[in-house]
């Protein structure tokens, strides 16, 4: 049985407010709850119209409350910008609330432009250079292994609880990959953002695993940009709402999701469509029939134990749509256990 997972941006879609999106992520949450699916987790941004949530673990705490099973997490916190302790106690705290429910996953990416991380970092971010350091902190304060010589080592992490989140590693490159298996963690590979070599991130991964307080065995995550449609007009639509969105992120403009009819209606000259053409490869489109067997493929391809799927549509009703379809094309059922 292939587990799936949901990867929420909580899109803004043009004509909808912020409100609207924030509404539809709790929407979201509970229907994937509903159909099986194994997690949800939310990403975090900063400064962009077209994605609305800028702080994953107070989404989760509302999402936690009106679920009953399916595990909740981060996709991911972007630790740069964040003290290891503060984000452990925040993660406890949630997991003290939902027991054997809470992922904190962790990235490196700045989730904006350059000008809006050092606003959100006070001027402090660091690019991800004491990155490596930051991801141990965390292994060590959620586990109680940190070294003597710490700083932290000794100060009481609160709540004190039996159970613990479960962390994980975000990212697409080998860097993420050997970071994770360094540290004994499992590790999410986004095949949404870099389509490229990602049979070798995980096999690297695989080999290079170290058995940790955190994780015996390695665990990867494959997570996809995935659209599924009714029919393939509807799928052929659909995908031109993705175009327009690469191409407004191409040029750098900050600017909502777009919807169908705005994509159909738009014009591309030859270099917007180079820009098409480039980054079809990172998204799976289609009917049921056709994106199954295309993730089946690429589970085989990385090995993966789980996919993760993110989608961002031209509305939100083919959004919620496409999740059905694919929990009734996987057969993932109503007691999928996490």
């Amino acid at each position: 049985m292939t587990l799936l997972s949901v990867l929420d941006q909580t899109p803004v879609i043009a004509g909808s407010t912020v409100a609207d999106a924030i509404a539809a992520t709790i929407d979201l949450a509970q229907l994937a709850d509903d159909l099986g699916y194994t997690r949800y987790w939310c990403a975090e941004h900063h400064g962009l119209r077209g994605v609305s949530n800028p702080c994953p673990e107070v989404m989760l705490a509302r999402l936690a409350s009106v679920t009953k099973r399916i595990r909740l997490g981060s996709g991911g916190v972007m630790l740069p910008y964040y003290s290891p302790f503060k984000v452990a106690e925040q993660f406890m705290m949630l997991e003290a609330l939902f027991p054997n429910r809470i992922d904190l996953g962790v990235g490196r990416a700045p989730g904006g432009d350059m000008r809006t991380a050092q606003a959100v970092a006070a001027g402090e971010y660091n690019r991800g250079d004491l990155f490596p350091q930051q991801v141990a902190d965390l292994v060590g304060l959620i586990h109680g292994t940190l070294p003597t010589g710490h700083l932290a080592y000794g100060v009481l992490l609160q709540p004190q609880i039996e159970t613990r989140p479960q962390l994980w590693m975000l990212g697409s490159s080998e860097f993420g990959s050997l970071l994770a298996a360094q540290l004994g963690i499992p590790f999410s590979f986004a095949h949404f953002i870099n389509p490229h070599f990602g049979e070798q991130v995980a096999l690297s991964y695989r080999e290079r695993f170290q058995a940790s307080s955190a994780a015996q065995k390695p665990y990867l995550a494959a997570a996809v940009f995935v659209i599924c449609a009714d029919t393939e007009q509807e799928a052929a639509d659909l995908e031109k709402a993705v175009d327009l969105r690469r191409v407004q992120m191409a040029y750098g403009l900050n600017e909502p999701i777009p919807t169908i009819e705005q994509a159909i209606a738009q014009e591309y000259g030859e270099r917007e469509q180079l820009v098409i053409e480039r980054e079809k490869q990172r998204s799976i489109i289609g009917t049921p029939e056709t994106v199954t067997e295309r993730l089946h493929a690429l589970q085989e391809q990385f090995q993966a134990d789980e996919l993760i799927v993110l989608t961002v549509a031209g509305s939100y009703r083919a959004r919620v749509r496409s999740y059905e379809l694919l929990a009734d094309a996987f057969q993932l059922g109503s007691n999928a256990t996490p």
